[in-house]
């Protein structure tokens, strides 16, 4: 038998909830056509609101109803209303949100007669038993450490596993980022981390063997350190021991001078531990060393493999440096130059008479030798530093300088470039800026004078090795020859 279809009464619009009289087909303010309004289900869901304690029945559930959803689909009908346990999905790590590991109890098979299941669990039936739920306080399920915690769904932030990933800590002996502290340097001189642009190696160097110390230093104007220095010690044959210090300075004005100074710096160097224990006489071999390092400097403007023709005037600005070293062996002190590098002796009684031990190879020095001005206004003149010796391919002609000392009083042999005697021209300034514990502690006196030509000003590299000499007081002079 056929049932004609009733319209359900309502008493508010369920568009805009405006009052309905009975039997408005049609919402008199909105227009909502309340035929399209499906009758209400003769049954609800219940859910459990108390849970008994176990082993006692479960009374009866007094069914509650759902309100209705403010949502409507697409053809205005409300949208049912789900349960969190009704909806399939997954978490961040892919799996089920309906296991227990996120906050869901299962949902057991009722074990009395078919009833009706929530969330909560299977409340038809006399036989069903309790199921646990929940509850705020998960202390009062799983212990106090617990308390107030829930489970969550994805992974917990907080813990080292899941963690941000902090910069991987550099290597043991990889160079660390002055910058962040943290970060490994790459191969082209930047942060793995934070980017920053490391300083070279060159742009401070420091190095302390024995009694001899050295330092060389950027300076507060050149972008890069174009001197180079070298410090080391022999034995003669004797058994005496040789102390070598070597300092080059590269010309601003050629192509490549940081290579150049370190070029010769090196050649110098490796030739007197050559010479000096063989038994060559060291100033001899000051001599030889000076010669070698112009060859390596040379070396540098050679002719590349498959050079082109347009390369034919290379030497026009071939790398050049100038040197100045000094060799403390047995009882004289050897010095040598090519170019404005000098070199000057403080005695460790600063009563006694201080001495500039080289000659400039410079337009000033000419100008002085030559009569036509006083060293004041020479050195006073723009171009008083143009030097006209030192080592390169596009050198005139090879005059190395040098001298032979025997000094009768200890002291201190200055080795420096004109980056520190800019600031300190004379022996007497050198002497002063010079600290007054420098033979007992070089390395801290060259950081010292290197500070003295930063304070100055900085306008050049600075490089400075200091050699301390000792010897029993024999009279008054001292021998010297110059060669």
């Amino acid at each position: 038998m056929s049932q004609s279809h009733q319209q359900p009464a309502l008493s508010k619009c369920p568009g805009c909830e405006e009052p309905l009289d009975a039997g408005d087909l049609f919402c008199g303010a909105c227009g909502y056509d309340l035929s399209a309004v499906p009758a209400r289900p003769g049954d609800r869901p219940t859910m459990a609101i108390t849970v008994p304690p176990a082993g006692a029945a479960a009374p009866a559930a007094e069914a509650v109803r759902w309100p209705a959803a403010a949502e409507t689909d697409s053809s205005d009908v409300p949208a049912p209303v789900h349960r969190p346990a009704d909806l399939p999905g997954t978490d961040s790590g892919g799996r089920p949100l309906t296991g227990p590991e996120h906050g869901q109890q299962p949902v057991p098979e009722p074990t009395g007669g078919p009833g009706p299941v929530s969330a909560a669990g299977p409340v038809g039936g006399a036989e069903s038993s309790a199921v646990p739920v929940r509850h705020d306080d998960r202390a009062a399920q799983d212990g106090a450490e617990h308390a107030g915690d829930f489970a969550l769904a994805a992974p917990d932030p907080r813990t080292a596993e899941h963690a941000a990933a902090a910069p991987a800590a550099p290597a043991a002996g990889a160079k660390v980022c002055v910058a962040c502290r943290s970060g490994r340097v790459d191969p082209d001189g930047y942060c793995e981390n934070c980017g920053h642009a490391q300083p070279r190696e060159r742009d401070h160097m420091e190095q302390e063997l024995g009694s001899v110390a050295a330092v060389s230093d950027r300076g507060l104007r050149h972008h890069r350190n174009e001197d180079s220095f070298a410090v080391s010690s022999t034995a003669l044959p004797d058994g005496s021991p040789a102390v070598v210090a070597i300092v080059c300075d590269g010309v601003s004005s050629a192509s490549r001078p940081d290579e150049a100074s370190a070029a010769a710096a090196s050649a110098a160097n490796e030739s007197l531990l050559e010479s000096l224990p063989r038994g060559t006489h060291p100033q001899q071999a000051m001599h030889e060393a000076i010669v070698a390092a112009s060859e390596a400097v040379n070396a540098l403007a050679q002719e590349p493999a498959g050079a082109m023709e347009h390369d034919a005037h290379r030497h026009q600005n071939a790398p050049a440096c100038t040197l100045v070293g000094a060799i403390m062996a047995g009882e004289l002190l050897i010095v040598g130059w090519v170019g404005d590098s000098r070199v000057y002796w403080v005695p460790e009684d600063r009563t006694q008479p201080t001495a500039r031990l080289t000659e400039d190879d410079s337009w000033a020095a000419q100008m002085v030798a030559a009569g036509l001005m006083n060293e004041a206004e020479a050195y006073a003149d723009e171009r008083a530093h143009a030097i006209t010796g030192w080592l390169g391919a596009d050198a005139y002609e090879l005059e190395p300088h040098t001298a032979a000392f025997k000094p009768d009083r200890p002291g201190l042999v200055v080795v420096c470039t004109d980056g520190l005697w800019n600031y300190a021209e004379s022996a007497e300034e050198m002497a002063a800026a010079v600290p007054a514990d420098a033979q007992q502690h070089p390395l801290r006196a060259a950081q010292v004078l290197v500070g003295h030509a930063l304070d100055g000003g900085g306008h050049d590299n600075v490089t400075v090795a200091l050699v301390p000499f000792a010897v029993r007081p024999q009279g008054a002079g001292s021998a010297c020859e110059t060669v």
